[in-house]
């Protein structure tokens, strides 16, 4: 079943669960987001509805945890004000937060790469320091953010061998076989899960909040540092990796990471071809830094 996720269906489950919010004014904000359908709601707040039914247990997550992060972070993040439930058709629970100001950093060009390195840099460090007790495992509910790469195995093997046996293949090998060498053998800490471009709102230059919690979890922050490849480069890279107390090996696994999203990317069927030129240059990337943290 399709199921259309408009103004129109907003207005009403806000009319109908939320009537003193009726009157405010709803419009999508764009770009919208994967796993959610996001509306802004008035001025102040804004309305996430999942996508897809694998994407329905992030909201009792994010209402559960993300109230308990805010106070230990250095940088705003959501904070739900309002649980909606299932209706006028949509099957799902959803949620209102509060709008936070700023733009995507992707969607910024004049944003200081250098300044948003050390500011995120900073908010990683504090969330790894929170108290992770009944904090949720990684899992199907987050697509495995934080825990085993090796669950992606048969993945990246499968689109090794579309790519077919050449010179640039065995360096992606390598970099996946050095990944898999090593695991998290510090505490479990607690992960973003989707550190993206499209999820750091920049303001004047710098970083201004981080939103979606939604891949979150707690376990091996390898995983957040695909972000080092996916945004940043040349100074901005080696000011991000120096602000992070985080071991060859776990940069190792980042590698990783980002090499499973590149190569399950470029090998996709309808994939467009803005996605897979950004997908070659970060494999491109991931190798030429396997390279240099190998060499001999």
């Amino acid at each position: 079943m399709t199921i259309i996720i408009d103004a129109v269906l907003v207005h009403r489950l806000v009319a109908e669960q939320f009537p003193d919010l009726a009157h405010l004014s709803i419009s999508p904000v764009v770009p919208g987001g994967w796993d959610n359908r996001t509306f802004r709601l008035g001025e102040n707040m804004l309305v996430r509805l999942p996508s897809a039914g694998r994407y329905v247990a992030q909201v009792a997550k994010e209402h559960r945890w993300l109230p308990a992060l805010t106070p230990h972070l250095p940088l705003p993040i959501p904070v739900p004000v309002a649980n909606g439930q299932p209706g006028q058709g949509y099957p799902w629970p959803w949620s209102i937060y509060r709008w936070l100001p700023g733009n995507p950093v992707a969607r910024e060009p004049q944003a200081d790469l250098n300044r948003v390195a050390c500011s995120l840099a900073d908010f990683l460090s504090a969330l790894h320091r929170i108290d992770t007790r009944d904090g949720p495992p990684p899992g199907d509910h987050n697509f495995h953010r934080g825990g085993q790469l090796a669950v992606y195995a048969g993945e990246v093997q499968a689109a090794l061998a579309v790519l077919g046996e050449t010179a640039e293949t065995g360096v992606l090998r390598d970099v996946w076989a050095n990944a898999l060498a090593s695991q998290w053998e510090r505490p479990p800490v607690w992960v973003h899960g989707d550190v993206s471009g499209g999820n750091l709102l920049v303001r004047d230059g710098d970083l201004s909040a981080v939103i979606d919690f939604g891949s979150s979890a707690v376990g091996d922050p390898a995983c957040d540092l695909v972000i080092a490849w996916t945004l940043f480069s040349g100074d901005s890279r080696a000011t991000f990796r120096a602000a992070l107390s985080l071991d060859d090996k776990t940069w190792s696994r980042a590698r990783g990471w980002a090499l499973w999203k590149a190569l399950i990317t470029v090998t996709a069927p309808d994939i467009a071809r803005d996605g897979a030129e950004a997908s070659w240059r970060l494999i491109g990337d991931v190798s030429a830094d396997h390279r240099q943290c190998h060499q001999t």
